[in-house]
């Protein structure tokens, strides 16, 4: 018995759209080829590698199931080995790929946008069991005419966006060694899809029969994020935020509002705008072996300069929000740029975050925060602080944060409480603090 399953080549290099895209001798030659098809549990589509698909985009909105999921990657054509076999595919969307975002609702503070128009090189819309890997993606747009940089009403844009809305729990999203870089959108925006990677949970049109719009077995390892605008990776902001309120967070909220299995891991996320790492509203998340550098490049008067209505210039490199028992270990975080809280670390609003044997240096923003009174049961344990400047820890206001076996290296002249962060309560244990002279 043979199986259906279809594989579909597309090559910038040799392939024709009048093929039938089945082969690699008649390959399609655009990404429009394969946006008008219907995709299958099991197909698959592979872009050439040396292939650069300049103003195309990817918006798919089929599935796959967990058996045989709908796989996005890479192949070598024919010929190729010697000029592409370490080349990936590019697709440089240059502010195409427009679709329409709209939460259904207004978000937790009505200085957050949720609706409006949205540019993304890669879109997901819907879709579930779908494995994407092996590709490099852009979206600079660059030459759009008439716009400027700190625009305050400039367009969202995304490497790869990911989003649920309409059937309910979406599964099986495994996105995997992606290089997501310039992409240009908008420094105000935080919870449109605007960065690098960044999922959402949109309001169903009717979710009595449809049930919460959510995710479910999300996995974003060992991408490569530079240059994005706002966000780095983000998983993944939901119109369902009311059903978060207040510190203690029950479990069964996320059961039926929230994410579940969200594992961010491997990743490397260098210069984004804004904050770089980021887990929301999701189960015990598992945030592992990540690097953020020089993130909240653009969190800064010089370019976060005509923000209108939106309030806060504030961005953090790797931290949770409203999450329930996140687990962030192994992670580093260097250079995090100077703002409001500019802190390699955060635990905000959330229950029960734990930082486990993560390392940071010289965030100028110091290490770690805990963020205000309905950021409970934090615990940092066995991390390490080399340098960290502003100040190594911000309490905020935080009622009970735990931190023991630390190492924390502080430049002599700079405080351990940052100045106008402390009023918390934490209880220190085992800690180390080694005076750099």
């Amino acid at each position: 018995m043979t199986n259906s399953f279809k594989t579909y080549y597309v090559s910038q290099i040799d392939g024709n759209d009048t093929n039938d895209g089945l082969s690699k001798s008649s390959a399609f030659a655009t990404l429009f080829a394969i946006n008008r098809l219907t995709l299958k549990p099991g197909d698959r589509v592979l872009l050439a590698r040396g292939s650069v698909f300049e103003g195309q985009f990817l918006q798919i909105k089929d599935s796959g199931t967990k058996e045989s999921p709908i796989e996005i990657g890479a192949y070598l054509p024919e010929g190729g080995e010697k000029f592409y076999e370490e080349v990936l595919p590019v697709i440089a969307a240059n502010g195409q790929g427009i679709w329409y975002q709209d939460y259904g609702t207004e978000l937790d503070s009505p200085t957050h946008v949720y609706q409006g128009y949205v540019s993304s090189a890669v879109l997901l819309y819907d879709a579930e069991y779908i494995w994407i890997h092996d590709i490099e993606i852009t979206n600079s747009a660059e030459n759009i005419i008439g716009e400027t940089y700190s625009a305050p009403y400039k367009m969202n844009r995304t490497g790869v966006a990911v989003t649920a809305r309409d059937k309910g729990v979406r599964s099986g999203i495994h996105l995997q060694n992606l290089y997501v870089h310039d992409v240009n959108g908008n420094v105000y925006d935080k919870h449109m899809n605007n960065g690098g990677i960044y999922m959402t949970a949109l309001k169903p049109a009717n979710e009595d029969i449809t049930g919460a719009a959510r995710f479910c077995d999300i996995t974003v390892e060992s991408c490569f994020v530079y240059r994005t605008s706002r966000w780095g990776i983000a998983v993944g902001y939901t119109y369902a935020h009311d059903k978060f309120q207040g510190a203690i967070l029950d479990e069964e909220a996320f059961l039926k509002y929230g994410h579940e299995h969200v594992v961010v891991r491997n990743n490397y996320v260098k210069e984004a705008g804004g904050d770089g790492i980021t887990a929301m509203y999701a189960l015990r998340p598992l945030v592992e072996h990540n690097m953020t550098d020089c993130v909240a490049q653009e969190i800064n008067d010089r370019i976060y300069c005509c923000p209108k209505n939106r309030a806060g210039k504030v961005a953090a490199a790797i931290w949770p929000w409203k999450c329930k028992d996140a687990l962030f270990r192994y992670n580093e975080s260097a250079d995090t740029r100077l703002n409001q809280d500019g802190m390699a670390y955060d635990a905000d609003s959330g229950d029960g975050t734990t930082y486990e044997y993560n390392y940071s240096r010289q965030n100028e923003g110091g290490c770690v925060m805990f963020c205000l009174d309905e950021a409970i049961h934090n615990t940092f344990s066995h991390n390490v602080s080399y340098d960290d400047l502003g100040g190594t820890i911000s309490p905020s206001l935080n009622p009970d944060a735990l931190l023991s076996h630390n190492i924390f290296y502080v430049r002599e002249g700079v405080p351990f409480v940052r100045n106008q962060m402390g009023g918390g309560n934490y209880t220190e244990e085992e800690n180390q603090i080694i005076v750099l002279k």
